[in-house]
This record gives structure tokens, C-alpha cells and sequence, in this order.
């Protein structure tokens, strides 16, 4: 399984246009095979501060999405959103039952 934890960063007064484009990135990437969680959730502190999550199957899945019409639409639009300071990082993980 591959996970991907991070932020991204855009003006605070972006988030509310922000939020449609997030929701269907989401339910896009959702969709896809492979995809085992895909989210966005706003920092209650830091305004304009966005931390992403992700869970994949297998590094084919992951390839998938990078080339996927959504994600290439997704960062299309953030210039005009005011995205900056992307923070992800990609972990290789072992699923196991505690």
C-alpha cells in the first residue's frame, strides 16, 4: 500500500471556490481502481492551510491517477486557486491487523 500525507497552501479567502473543485477531485479519485482513500480536510488554525490524504493499493494505481484526466484538469486550476508551499510526501506502508 502507498500512502501520501501532506499540505497544501492557498489564500484563505480561495478555500469556499476552492471546495467544489477539492469535492470532485475527491469523488474522482475515489472512483478510480486502486484508490483506497482520497482526502482534503481545512486546518482549524491555520486558515487557507489544507492537509491531504491518500491511500493507494500499488504503485500502478498511483500511476493511473498521476496521467488521469481529473488530476491533470485538478492542477490545471491551481494558479487561478492560488495553490503554493505543496507538502506531500509518499510512504510505502504494510497493511496489518492489531
Amino acid at each position: 500500500m502507498l500512502i501520501i500525507v501532506g499540505t497544501i497552501r492557498l489564500p484563505p479567502e480561495n478555500v469556499a471556490t476552492a471546495r467544489q473543485a477539492m469535492e470532485r477531485m475527491i469523488a474522482a479519485s475515489l472512483a478510480e481502481h486502486g484508490c483506497l482513500e482520497y482526502s482534503y480536510s481545512e486546518d482549524i488554525l491555520d486558515p487557507g492551510l489544507i492537509h491531504v490524504t491518500e491511500r493507494w493499493a500499488d504503485q500502478a494505481s498511483l500511476k493511473a491517477h498521476w496521467k488521469s484526466e481529473h488530476l491533470v484538469e485538478w492542477r490545471a486550476r491551481w494558479a487561478t486557486l492560488g495553490f503554493q508551499d505543496r507538502k506531500l510526501q509518499l510512504y510505502a506502508a504494510e497493511a496489518i491487523t492489531i
